[in-house]
């Protein structure tokens, strides 16, 4: 007879706090871990967090000043979703719409549902690149931690849950109004967090199709086996949170307005960052790798153990580093040769 399922939540770790993070400290203490840090106070001086620490009327006020008119991403689930972005139950769709709206718009809309609760729905724009949609805002809210070639995005909603999925590139992000919850799940456990479909994401990233918000242990019993390796904390305004690239994070706003404003840098998402993206390696590994046998995928596996994830140098002394062509380094005009080659075979 087997065992009933545990229903249980198991309790995150607490993610590592730091206190008093300058440029410096950042740069040589924090990003050397590739660990996830919560930096306390971090942004507590920016004008927008004393807007937000005043009221949601007062943040909203602050930020329709610096509103260009550029439309920007949307979403609005019903009520019924309770604010978890993912698929519907016979995943035919999303639990959301999409819009394209000016950020005033959507403000307006979050004002209008303020005091709703459970019977209003959830709203917020995503990813708005802040130098498009609010200029002025950068002049009065800067992060001295990053690079000024780093341009920052804007989240802003209300009860939005985006279950976990992850970035390419690393992630600083800056809770400025309400609260947010973040549980992250380090990149080994993807094997436990059910993931949904490559091609067929709710906005670029695949999802975990289990929510620590809306908990299915019984529909995914080894997502509890992820919930217990994972970390958590809860940011106020003027926290931020560095998330190390290729680590998953489910994202929960707390309250009745929220604002978040991130970072992302040295991956394929971006600006003044690469655009080769390893998904792409992906994509094209499952449909070049799909129909082999088991057999032969596990050889394959070997070479691509030796050949790409084999960190030692030694492995290639014996190759003359002018004969090592794509296995060292290649002067532009040799990469360009080359994806020529690969971009005439994917057309075939």
């Amino acid at each position: 007879m087997n065992a009933p399922i545990s229903t249980s939540i198991p309790p995150s770790q607490a993610i590592a706090e730091w206190r008093d993070v300058d440029a410096r400290r950042f740069r040589e203490e924090i990003l050397p871990l590739n660990r996830p840090a919560v930096l306390r106070g971090v942004v507590r001086d920016w004008p927008v967090v004393r807007e937000a620490l005043r009221s949601p009327q007062h943040v909203c006020a602050y930020l329709k000043q610096f509103d260009s008119g550029a439309d920007v991403n949307a979403i609005m689930t019903p009520p019924e979703a309770q604010g978890l972005v993912g698929y519907r139950d016979d995943m035919s769709g999303f639990t959301f719409v999409r819009n394209r709206l000016p950020m005033s718009a959507i403000i307006d809309q979050l004002l209008r549902y303020l005091g709703g609760g459970d019977r209003a729905p959830c709203v917020a724009a995503q990813s708005a690149l802040i130098s498009e949609s609010l200029p002025g805002f950068l002049n009065e809210n800067v992060l001295p931690l990053l690079d000024a070639s780093v341009l920052p995005r804007i989240w802003l909603g209300n009860r939005i849950t985006v279950p976990a999925h992850f970035d390419e590139a690393h992630n600083l992000a800056a809770c400025v109004s309400g609260k947010r919850r973040f549980t992250l799940f380090p990149p080994e456990q993807v094997d436990n967090l059910y993931v949904g479909p490559l091609d067929f994401t709710p906005a670029g990233a695949p999802i975990s199709m289990a929510s620590r918000a809306q908990p299915d242990l019984a529909r995914y019993p080894r997502y509890r086996d992820a919930l217990a390796a994972s970390q958590s904390a809860e940011l106020e305004p003027g926290d931020a949170i560095y998330i190390p690239a290729i680590w998953w994070h489910q994202v929960e706003s707390i309250g009745q307005l929220n604002v978040l404003i991130n970072y992302w840098w040295g991956g394929s998402i971006g600006v003044n960052d690469r655009s080769i993206s390893p998904t792409n390696a992906l994509m094209h590994c499952l449909l070049n790798m799909k129909d082999l046998t088991p057999e032969v995928r596990l050889a394959w596996k070997a070479i691509f153990e030796h050949f790409v994830f084999d960190p030692d140098p030694q492995r290639l002394a014996h190759i003359p580093d002018a004969r090592r062509g794509v296995l060292g380094e290649l002067p532009p005009e040799a990469v360009r040769r080359i994806k020529d080659v690969l971009i005439a075979q994917l057309k075939q």
